[in-house]
């Protein structure tokens, strides 16, 4: 019975755990806060790569434009 118990929480432990912190975070109203820090790393990553690659995103939105 243990090592039936032991195997299925290292099988499912993550979603386990997952799952708990998706309820926390539901039941508390702090998945608004988890959802602008997503935000905010994204538009600091995104800004990033536009600067390191202007010429490419020009390019790419140049193009992108004179389809439409």
């Amino acid at each position: 019975m243990n090592s039936g118990v032991k195997g299925f929480f290292q099988k499912y432990g993550g979603g386990i755990i997952g799952g708990l912190i998706a309820l926390v975070l539901a039941c508390t109203k702090l998945y608004r806060v988890v959802i602008g820090i997503v935000l905010v790393v994204i538009g600091i990553w995104a800004g990033n790569y536009f600067q390191k690659n202007k010429e490419f995103v020009k390019e790419k939105l140049k193009n992108l434009i004179d389809k439409m």
